[in-house]
């Protein structure tokens, strides 16, 4: 099934009217769990998501209503959504690593009536979670737990929702418009509260179209997705992606290198839009993956010696890429065109989108300049749940809306993010180009990853310190190895760290940022112990 957005409608390109299209006979779901696989076929999906529409519905979710659900990747986390959508209800996933703090904050935020858990993920059993915080949850009126994975068991998969033959007109009735909201995410909170932002069907249609058409996939392809579905990365860009293609997704729900060889060499994964510890993990295996087509690495530009071992050694092109969860995919690097500025950058902007860096009064700066990131995309968030004025300070009159990041645009039209508008050290009243460091120092031996934060100092306000993982576990690193590799590579000693922090795992949100507000912590903590 090619792609063809420039003659489509908004209602031609919208999830539930291309998953109508799919193939009834073909796969659509291979979910690799940990204790078994299930594979279904796109009849079969569509089946099990109209009996979970009709239970949803026999439970009173009305249009327009969240319905959160706390699930790991796999087939019961597609069948749900795509059961909420046809009911016109918005879909509401939470990430199975919340606990007692964030699940409360959504639920009551979402004001969802109704909470859908597995009974245990990982050796974790949720309900005793859920009951210990019951008294926070006024409310929640329904708790279901997908005890049984078998999609065969209609009396008892998706928590039982399955078990009643649908009502297919009433469901029909229910099917929402591109207007209608259809999810609700809530950004990690690495920063502050987290936000409640939330998309219509148009909005992730447009999201979702236009980067495949970019990236010239087709329902040939095979969607691999070991990036959460409770983000927007493995939402939109691994589970919807595959339902508008028609195509065949492949789900792994915990990171593992051997599951991940499987789902590309045994289930012919082609494409896959991950963090780059993911691609990290792979180029480094002994015997190399075969299999995969293109691999999408967001979050960071690919430090330049990952990428060219990740193309020799697993033989398929690598592009960086930017979005957020409020805009979706802004730019990507050309898998068409391809060259260094694929990877080494966030890629060229999407059709139909637009980016521009501006100094603090608004005004765009010419290329080769860094400012203040800020972008336009018909596939822009509509809210911020419950805060219209977080909202309103956030998109500007002409539709452009500040990411909060500064980047770099070339002569070229490439762009590179060069750090947060918060995250930046102000060294004595010089700023200091942390992602120009960091990129330098993942190409350094011994590091596997790096993260340079500010430490305070009181007559500078701030000096440099650089928190590292190294490759092997024996290895030793000084300052003065880190200091003496810039210093080969001409960078400036004002911008060198001037305190090493060697830590065996970096602290990371759920979906491989590393998260930099604790490492500020962890060594404004130390400096003052040290200080006594």
């Amino acid at each position: 099934m090619s792609i063809n957005t420039a003659n489509s409608t908004i209602n031609d390109l919208l999830f539930l009217s291309r998953f109508d299209q799919a193939n009834p006979n073909s796969l659509a779901v291979v979910d690799l769990s940990e204790t078994a696989s299930y594979a279904l076929t796109f009849g079969e999906l569509n089946e099990l998501a109209n009996r979970a529409a009709q239970g949803l519905i026999d439970l009173g979710v009305e249009k327009g209503e969240n319905v959160a659900y706390l699930l790991p990747n796999g087939w019961e986390f597609v069948a749900l959504t795509l059961a909420i959508w046809k009911i016109g209800a918005v879909a509401c996933p939470m990430l199975p690593a919340l606990r007692e703090r964030e699940i409360p904050f959504i639920m009551n935020r979402s004001r969802s009536k109704l909470l859908i858990i597995p009974t245990e993920y990982r050796n974790f059993r949720y309900r005793p979670l859920i009951e210990s915080v019951r008294s926070e949850l006024p409310g929640l009126r329904t708790l279901i737990q997908i005890e049984s994975r078998d999609p065969r068991d209609l009396k008892g998969c998706l928590g039982g929702l399955a078990a009643e033959e649908p009502d297919l007109d009433a469901i029909r009735k229910r099917r929402p418009d591109a207007d209608a909201p259809a999810q609700l995410l809530f950004t990690s909170g690495t920063t502050g509260e987290p936000k409640g932002v939330v998309h219509t069907h148009g909005t992730l249609a447009h999201g979702c179209s236009a980067h495949a058409h970019g990236l010239g996939l087709t329902n040939e392809d095979t969607i691999w997705i070991p990036s959460p579905m409770a983000h927007q990365t493995g939402f939109l860009y691994g589970m919807s992606l595959a339902l508008y293609l028609g195509a065949k997704q492949v789900c792994q729900a915990h990171w593992d290198v051997k599951t991940a060889r499987v789902a590309i060499e045994e289930h012919g994964a082609t494409f896959v839009q991950a963090a780059m510890p993911f691609l990290a993990d792979l180029t480094r295996e002994e015997k190399p993956v075969k299999g995969l087509r293109i691999f999408i690495a967001t979050g960071a530009p690919v430090p330049r010696k990952l990428a060219q071992e990740a193309k020799e050694r697993l033989s398929c092109k690598v592009a960086g890429g930017w979005g957020s969860t409020e805009t979706c995919m802004i730019s990507v690097g050309s898998v068409r065109n391809y060259t260094d500025a694929s990877w080494n950058s966030d890629g060229q902007v999407i059709a139909g989108r637009e980016m521009k860096v501006t100094d603090e009064d608004g005004r765009t700066l010419p290329p080769g300049q860094e400012g203040i990131f800020k972008v336009k995309t018909p596939a822009m968030f509509t809210a911020y749940l419950d805060h219209p004025e977080w909202y309103e300070a956030a998109v500007d009159a002409d539709g452009f809306f500040n990411t909060g990041d500064l980047a770099v645009i070339d002569e070229q039209g490439n762009v590179r993010l060069t750090g947060r508008i918060k995250d930046v050290i102000n060294r004595g009243g010089v700023k200091i180009p942390v992602a120009e460091i960091e990129n330098l120092l993942y190409q350094f031996e011994p590091i596997k990853d790096v993260a340079v934060v500010g430490m305070p100092d009181p007559r500078l306000n701030e000096r440099i310190c650089a928190y590292v993982t190294l490759i092997n576990e024996g290895d030793s690193l000084r300052l003065e190895d880190v200091t003496d590799y810039l210093k080969a590579q001409g960078v400036t000693k004002i911008y060198w760290p001037e305190r090493l922090e060697i830590i065996g795992e970096m602290p990371r949100t759920t979906t491989g940022k590393i998260q930099k507000y604790v490492l500020r912590q962890m060594i404004a903590d130390k400096l003052k112990s040290e200080s006594r």
